[in-house]
C-alpha cells in the first residue's frame, strides 16, 4: 500500500498555520477530513471555532475529536485523502487536564506522549495525506504554575516527535513558512563541507 504524506505545521498564535494547513489541503485535490481537537468550553473559544469552520468548504468532512484522534486517523487514514489535524496542542492539554490530578503528573505526561507517538505512527503509515497543525509555545516565557510548564514541556517534545516523523515540517512567522526540513539538510550539507574542506 502507498503511503500519503505527513506535513507538521508549526508557529505561534496566530501566526497562518491553520490557513496554510488549509491551503495545502486544498492544493493535494482530494477529499479533505478535517479533524478538530478544541472543545468550546467558553464563548471566546466557541467564536474561534466559528471562525475556522467558516473558511472551510461545505464539502470537507469535519470530525470534532478531542482525545482519540490516533484511532481516528488509522480508521479514515485507510483511504486515499487529506486529513486535517487541527491541533496537536489542543488534543495535548484535553489528554493532560481533562481528569489532571497532581499526584499523577508523571502517569499523564506519559499517557499523552504515548498518544502524541502513535498519532506520528498513523500520520506517517495510512494511506492518506496528513496535515498536523501545532503550536510552539517554548519561545515566550516559563509558565509561573506547574500545570503551564508540564503543558510546554509535553508540547515541545511531541512537536520534536512530529518533525522526526514527519516528511516536511513548516515553521509559520507572521503568515510565511519557512521548510524546516529543507533548511536542517541545507545546514548539515555546509557544516560536512566545512569539516572536509
Amino acid at each position: 500500500m502507498n503511503r500519503g504524506r505527513f506535513f507538521s505545521i508549526t508557529g505561534g498564535a496566530r501566526s497562518g498555520k491553520s490557513r496554510f494547513a488549509e491551503n495545502l489541503a486544498s492544493a493535494l485535490g482530494k477529499p479533505v477530513t478535517y479533524i478538530a481537537t478544541a472543545e468550546a468550553l467558553d464563548g471566546e473559544m466557541a467564536a474561534r471555532i466559528k471562525e475556522h469552520q467558516k473558511r472551510r468548504p461545505p464539502i470537507w468532512t469535519t470530525v470534532e475529536e478531542p482525545l482519540a484522534v490516533a484511532a481516528l486517523i488509522e480508521k479514515v487514514g485507510k483511504h486515499e485523502g487529506v486529513i486535517i489535524v487541527d491541533c496537536l496542542t489542543f488534543l495535548i492539554t484535553n489528554l493532560l487536564f481533562k481528569d489532571y490530578s497532581e499526584a499523577e503528573v508523571n502517569q499523564l505526561q506519559k499517557k499523552a506522549l504515548t498518544e502524541v507517538q502513535r498519532l506520528a505512527d498513523a500520520a506517517w503509515h495510512c494511506r492518506a495525506h496528513v496535515i498536523l497543525v501545532s503550536n510552539e509555545v517554548g519561545l515566550g516565557l516559563v509558565p509561573s504554575n506547574p500545570q503551564g510548564r508540564l503543558f510546554r514541556d509535553v508540547a515541545g517534545w511531541a512537536n520534536q516527535i512530529m518533525a522526526a516523523k514527519a516528511d516536511k515540517v513548516y515553521f509559520l512567522v507572521s503568515g510565511l513558512a519557512l521548510d524546516l526540513k529543507t533548511l536542517n539538510q541545507d545546514l548539515k550539507k555546509v557544516v560536512s563541507f566545512s569539516e572536509t574542506g
